[in-house]
């Protein structure tokens, strides 16, 4: 169905997420730092990214920002253990689309997907 990008240090956190993801029948890249996430965004352009807070080489809001600053244009749906006020807050204040609860549950994740491709499906049109 659509690209979606993972941006997340832990290999479990991703393969988790990459099998919640094909089972939807998405395809999906992989990053485990923020500076090869972003990378792979500019040059793939993924329907939409999902984004560890915790990640080397960037921070989760410092790749929000580089996303905001050049104009991505790529839904950022955040996945923290972290969901203190002050995280939420901060992550919509740099343009992510939604913040979930790590690990995410699979009708979770496949909710907040749905909305973010039926927004780019309208974009588009």
């Amino acid at each position: 169905m659509s690209l979606i990008l993972i941006v997340d240090d832990s290999a479990l956190s991703r393969i988790m997420t990459r099998r919640i993801l094909q089972a939807q029948n998405h395809t999906t890249l992989e990053a485990a730092d923020g500076q090869q996430g972003i990378e792979m965004a500019r040059h793939k352009q993924p329907a939409c990214i999902l984004l560890d807070l915790l990640i080397p080489e960037l921070s989760g809001f410092e790749f929000l920002e580089i996303v905001q600053k050049e104009r991505l244009n790529i839904p950022v749906i955040v996945i923290t253990a972290d969901l203190q006020e002050t995280t939420k807050a901060k992550c919509k204040a740099l343009g992510a689309f939604s913040i979930l609860h790590k690990p995410p549950k699979a009708q979770k994740l496949e909710n907040e997907l749905s909305k973010v491709l039926l927004i780019n499906q309208e974009e588009t049109n």
